[in-house]
């Protein structure tokens, strides 16, 4: 049992960051006291990803420490303002983001050569998936050997996608869509519309 008389500040510090890293909303609502560290502590991990990769970051940007993005020349990642990156989450350029986004805890997303844009205010809930590739299925030859192909992925502003949602190459998600936990996008998805399945089928509407 963990004795409470010999934690020491420095723990609760190390337990806030990584309560923030799976609930980085609450970035936003940290008093000043804790400010103090956690600015200095984002300001060097955004450092450091803007050094290593093809990163371009909005202001007040919040990514965990155990967050991962890949954008080697020719697929940049852009991030806007007040946009916040999960623990564990997995992105792979290019990828346009805009602002006050939130990408949820273990998401991945992969812009394949086309690319994903996200629009203002959205939310992606944690393990959602978005590849914007596909690989060829002909039977004279095995999967790996063939060309893979990308079309891209679009997603508006407002829009909420649940946990555990797949998104598909090609498809296109209009501002202010809904789609339920554990569905798979495979088709357009229309403004202000509810889907939910697999595949993804119209449920209702947010008017």
């Amino acid at each position: 049992m963990l004795k409470t008389d010999s934690l020491q500040p420095h723990d609760y510090i190390e337990q806030h960051k990584l309560r923030l890293s799976y609930m980085p909303w609450l970035f936003y609502s940290l008093k000043e006291k804790h400010l103090l560290w956690a600015r200095p502590w984002q300001e060097a991990i955004q450092a450091q990803w803007q050094s290593l990769e093809t990163v371009t970051l909005g202001k007040n940007v919040f990514i965990a420490p155990s967050a991962m993005l890949f954008a080697e020349p020719g697929r940049p990642i852009v991030i806007g303002d007040n946009t916040t990156i999960g623990a564990e989450a997995v992105l792979h350029g290019p990828i346009e983001i805009g602002s006050h986004v939130a990408i949820n805890h273990h998401a991945t997303l992969d812009g394949g050569r086309k690319g994903i844009k996200i629009g203002d205010r959205t939310r992606l809930a944690a393990y959602t998936c978005l590849y914007a590739f596909n690989h060829g299925m002909q039977a004279e030859k095995p999967v790996m050997s063939q060309a893979v192909t990308s079309q891209g992925i679009s997603i508006g502003a407002d829009v909420w996608i649940g946990a555990h949602v797949g998104v598909v190459d090609g498809v296109t998600i209009g501002n202010g869509a809904v789609i339920g936990m554990g569905s798979l996008v495979t088709h357009e998805v229309l403004p202000l519309t509810k889907v939910a399945g697999n595949p993804a089928k119209l449920i209702g509407q947010r008017t």
